[in-house]
Parts: C-alpha cells; sequence; structure tokens
C-alpha cells in the first residue's frame, strides 16, 4: 500500500478524525475543480482517541453512513494516517543510482532512521530531484509508519465498501489543500511563510510550509471538546447536548463573555505556542501568514482575535473557495463546514496526481 505514490483514478477523500469522519469528492474541470460530493458524520464517542482508531467497526459504520449522506457512488477512496505516527526524513542519494536499485538502496537507509524491525512498517519515498548543495546527488523524501497504523484504516475502509488506493500523510493532505487556499496568501507576492493551524475537537496541529513545501509539523492535544465540556459543567447538560447547544446557537447570554471568550483566548495562546515551537526549530521569527483550520475555526471572530493578539495577518482556511460546487451541495452549508475539509479535500486531489 503506497504511502506516497500517486494513483491516476477517481478517489473520495476520508478523513478520519477522534470525533467524525468527512468525505470529499473531487473531479477535475479544465484547470480548476468542481466539489461533487461532501459529508461529515459524527463518529460514536470513544471509536477513534487522539486519531488511533480503537473501535474498526463503529469508524466502517460511520463511513458507510458519511458515503450514503454524500450521495456519491464512488468506491475507491484516500485515507491518511496522523502525521504524529510517522517518521519522515530527507535523505540524499548518488544520483548515478538506477530506478531499479533505487528501493533496494532506501531499504538501507531506512534502517538508520527507523526504531522499528523495516518488516513492521509501511514505507515509501519520493526523489524530490537534484540536491541543491551537490548536482551528483538526488534529494529522497522518506516516510515510514507502523503497519498497524494503515491495516487498521484499510480495514476501517473496507468493512465500509470501499476499496483505498491511496494511504496519505494528513501533513501532505493538508499541504496540497493549502496550495488551494494560496490565493489567500500570496496576494502580496510568493515565497511565503505560511502556518496552517488545525484546531479540531481533540488534538490541534501546525503544518508550516516554506515556499509552499512543508518545512515543519507538530500535534499536541488541545480543541473544541474542552469548549463542549465546559459548556456541560456550567450549563448542567449532557456531552450530546452541550455539543447541540454549541452548534445550534441555543445558549444563555452569558455564554458568550463568560465561556466562548476565554476559550478564544485560549485558542489565541494554544497558536502562539505552536508559533514558538517553530521558531526555536527554525531560522525564523515570524509566518507571513496564519491559515486556521478544523471545526474551532469557524467559530465567529477568533481569526480576527489571533490576528490582533499575534500582528500576523489571519484568515479561515476555505479550499473551495475557487472551486464550483454540484447542485446538490448546499453551498452555504459547504462554506462554513470548510475549514474542517483541509485533509479531506487534499486527500480527494491525489486523484489528480
Amino acid at each position: 500500500m503506497s504511502l506516497l505514490r500517486p494513483k491516476k483514478q477517481p478517489l473520495l477523500g476520508i478523513d478520519i478524525s477522534s470525533t467524525s469522519v468527512k468525505l470529499v469528492e473531487l473531479s477535475q474541470q479544465g484547470t480548476g475543480y468542481r466539489v461533487e460530493a461532501y459529508a461529515v458524520e459524527p463518529l460514536p464517542p470513544n471509536a477513534v482517541a487522539e486519531k488511533n482508531i480503537a473501535d474498526a467497526e463503529s469508524v466502517a459504520d460511520t463511513i458507510k453512513r458519511a458515503v450514503k449522506r454524500s450521495g456519491t457512488r464512488n468506491k475507491q477512496c484516500a485515507l491518511a494516517v496522523p502525521s504524529s505516527a510517522v517518521i519522515s526524513k530527507h535523505i540524499t542519494l548518488p544520483a548515478s543510482i538506477k530506478e531499479a536499485d533505487m528501493e533496494g538502496q532506501i531499504q538501507i537507509e531506512a534502517d538508520q532512521y527507523i526504531p522499528y524491525a523495516l518488516e513492521e512498517v509501511n514505507l515509501d519515498f519520493e526523489v524530490l530531484g537534484p540536491s541543491a548543495q551537490n548536482p551528483e546527488t538526488v534529494d529522497v523524501l522518506l516516510v515510514a509508519t507502523r503497519s498497524e497504523n494503515v491495516e487498521i484504516r484499510i480495514g476501517a475502509a473496507n468493512l465500509a465498501g470501499l476499496t483505498p488506493k491511496i494511504v496519505d500523510v494528513e501533513s501532505y493532505a493538508t499541504e496540497n489543500a493549502a496550495l488551494l487556499c494560496s490565493n489567500q496568501y500570496h496576494e502580496d507576492g510568493p515565497d511565503k511563510i505560511v502556518a496552517i493551524v488545525d484546531v479540531g475537537a481533540t488534538m490541534t496541529s501546525i503544518t508550516v510550509l516554506e515556499n509552499d513545501a512543508i518545512a515543519y509539523t507538530r500535534e499536541q492535544p488541545f480543541g473544541g471538546k474542552q469548549l463542549t465540556e465546559d459548556i456541560m459543567r456550567r450549563y448542567g447538560l449532557s456531552y450530546t447536548e452541550a455539543g447541540v447547544a454549541k452548534k445550534e446557537g441555543q445558549l444563555p447570554e452569558n455564554y458568550v463573555p463568560e465561556i466562548l471568550e476565554p476559550f478564544k483566548d485560549n485558542m489565541a495562546q494554544q497558536v502562539h505556542r505552536f508559533l514558538q515551537f517553530y521558531f526555536a526549530a527554525s531560522e525564523h521569527q515570524s509566518v507571513d501568514y496564519i491559515l486556521l483550520a478544523g471545526g474551532c475555526a469557524s467559530i465567529p471572530g477568533v481569526d480576527e482575535l489571533i490576528e490582533t493578539r499575534l500582528g500576523t495577518p489571519t484568515a479561515i482556511a476555505n479550499p473551495f473557495g475557487q472551486m464550483s460546487i454540484a447542485g446538490r451541495i448546499n453551498a452555504q452549508r459547504l462554506g462554513s463546514d470548510a475549514p474542517a475539509l483541509m485533509i479531506a479535500c487534499g486527500l480527494a486531489m491525489r486523484s489528480f496526481d
């Protein structure tokens, strides 16, 4: 099963997060894309814990519901493993190595960087091109993850009646989708440093692009579940009731000043903290742009708050902003869900590599 290598065929992008399954199907129209189908379907509690699948059957049932809700007839899909479950490494090899011998050499090199027996991992590589420092060598991206991370996702998709053709990495899917958002941050020229901060239900990730290529990634626990739990405690609701009330705006007037605003402050602090991690690991001390993704990006005013606090232009990611949309899709709902669909969208784009 390929982690990186493209397969030219229509694919459903299936993003399995901690609280939901998200599905996106795209078609290509000239140099652009059209959204053919999409769905967001909630997972049962504890089916996925911090992006680790604990109940494959529940995940499969949720995928089935997402496929049915979307109306698609496509049965081929692309999946992704969490970036935190992946080891990636840039290595250099002599440019003279023949393609037939490349895989064997990669296996030898991989043994230095992977802390598991090679028979326990899924491994793939991509030749990036000649090395800038030495034209007689080529840069190669090596990617590996424990086989169980791949197999459990393939198993869930198979149970749902789908055939996985690609297993990608979430950060690379995000990178793909971010290129669709480039009109949001390339207005004053290319070569920008862009931080995509994805704040989901239980996990937050940062993917930093330098010149439209991944330079840094990190994940850690934090997300909208904390806001839901605050609502539960404050108003004596169940978790499900709190989630519905949050989504539908059915909360008392004191909700905004007493609960929502402190959560937005906390979210801004988390973004600042993630950026500090990036600055400590790189030669840069600033980014040019912040794109907010994930479900929490849709909280009204959070982009303005982060921009004011951090002094960095900030916008809500929308990979569908330049796309046409199939008539059966509710455009307003798609726009609302767009920040949470970055990974699913990036996976769907693998159809056209």
